[in-house]
């Protein structure tokens, strides 16, 4: 080969060429995943649940879907050692992360104070005009898991006090 062809296949081959992933329609993938996948939790007489990352309210549905959307959203606690956190997931911004699924969602730190947390997510969705169709259930949610690291406080009897 000559070194003209040689630097044309390797100008085919570069590396650094942008890959556009192909992603399938949204509604596809549900239909493909809604009978059966790993993350699925049935129980009799109860509601599917779903364990998926990504899935704010634990409902197996298309709204709620963190395998389906583009964009996800979900709010939980996470504990490390005796400190305990807040922690609001979405996806990446960049599309490209779609194909990798350790860098597709990033995990981002939420204040603890109702007043300072309540408008981080407001900003996050609002703001940013991401999910605003799940801004309320966020912010329930992020009541709910503040509310849930709360210990309860032990009373303790007097002996000394009649009853």
């Amino acid at each position: 080969f000559g070194s003209s062809s040689a630097a044309a296949l390797a100008k085919l081959c570069a590396p650094s060429r942008k890959c556009q992933v192909a992603m399938a329609p949204a509604a596809l993938v549900w239909e493909c995943v809604k009978s059966d996948n790993s993350f699925l939790r049935k129980s009799p007489n109860m509601p599917f649940m779903s364990r998926e990352p990504g899935n704010l309210c634990g409902l197996h549905s298309c709204k709620f879907s963190g395998l389906v959307h583009s964009k996800v959203l979900d709010i939980s606690g996470k504990k490390s050692g005796s400190k305990e956190t807040i922690v609001m997931t979405t996806s990446h911004k960049k599309a490209s992360r779609a194909a990798r699924p350790g860098n597709m969602l990033l995990s981002t730190g939420i204040k603890k104070s109702s007043k300072k947390g309540l408008a981080e997510i407001s900003k996050a969705l609002e703001g940013g005009f991401y999910r605003r169709d799940l801004l309320e259930l966020a912010k329930t949610k992020y009541i709910k898991v503040k509310t849930s690291f709360k210990k309860k406080k032990l009373t303790f009897k007097s002996r000394r006090a009649s009853n």
